[in-house]
């Protein structure tokens, strides 16, 4: 049985890819991150022996500390970041009871550089609609809470991406965009290694909608109906972004726990 200041691998599976999911910490060791260097969703990587250097940084936050196998650094970064006034557990049997449990995780080869705060930069087409939208919340979700993305015109897109070291995306002729039937939000999937039946099942509903084949699911149209409707209320595409994020949320949601619930309405016949 987990103590006060663990939390288990199921209860943390629920959390993961919610907007309200904890802020993960991967202290382990560099040996084990050597074994095996991916990491949990969008998880902080952090030194364990500078904790008091870092941990004011999570003051306030709900925060899961995750180390090899529960036991080597963990409980300590855990106490230090409760003196700190984080609310924080550590991940009980850590990072190997994670993958025991087929929990989904990161791979690191792909990920883009960072710059100096530590984010990753992101730079694509203004306007978004569906594939634009969605691949930023994979990432804020999954991959770098504290992405930055920059929409600008298309024809400035390779010049930003140059100038500002970021990391172009759902454009022609770069690595992060549509490959033949696939669109960049399953790219993405697939190149980090995120595979799990809500995101797959996700994949497809953007896949269908951003390449105008909404014969393949039946969401798709309401999918591009609703992209479509934010475009049009907002000229900031940041502000549009933050918008689509909550309707990214609600359909993995949606995906991930409510695929057999109905809705009927009058829920029952009225007597003859």
């Amino acid at each position: 049985m987990p103590s006060h200041t663990e939390i288990t691998v199921p209860q943390l599976s629920r959390l993961a890819g919610l907007p309200t999911a904890p802020v993960i910490v991967d202290v382990r060791v560099q040996a084990d991150v050597d074994a095996d260097p991916r990491f949990l969703p969008a998880a902080l990587s952090r030194d364990a022996s500078r904790v008091a250097a870092w941990a004011c940084e999570l003051a306030g936050r709900h925060v899961v500390v995750v180390d090899g196998r529960g036991r080597d650094f963990a409980q300590a970064v855990t106490a230090w970041l409760l003196h700190e006034g984080a609310r924080a557990e550590t991940l009980e049997g850590g990072f190997d009871a994670w993958r025991a449990a087929g929990g989904l995780l990161v791979r690191p080869d792909r990920l883009p550089p960072r710059d100096d705060a530590g984010r990753t930069v992101w730079v694509t087409r203004a306007r978004p609609k569906v594939d634009r939208v969605a691949c930023p919340w994979l990432i804020r979700r999954f991959i770098d809470p504290n992405a930055v993305f920059l929409y600008v015109g298309a024809p400035e897109v390779t010049a930003v991406a140059e100038r500002f070291g970021a990391t172009p995306f759902d454009i022609d002729g770069v690595f992060w965009s549509h490959r033949g039937e696939r669109c960049t939000f399953d790219v993405m999937l697939e190149e980090f290694g995120l595979v799990s039946e809500p995101l797959g099942r996700l994949a497809a509903i953007v896949r269908a909608a951003d390449t105008a084949r909404l014969d393949l699911v039946p969401e798709a149209a309401g999918l591009l109906a609703a992209s479509l409707g934010l475009s049009r209320m907002f000229r900031d595409d940041l502000e549009q972004l933050e918008a689509g994020l909550l309707l990214y949320d609600a359909l993995y949601r949606w995906s991930r726990d409510a695929t057999e619930e109905t809705h009927n309405w009058p829920s029952t016949k009225k007597p003859a």
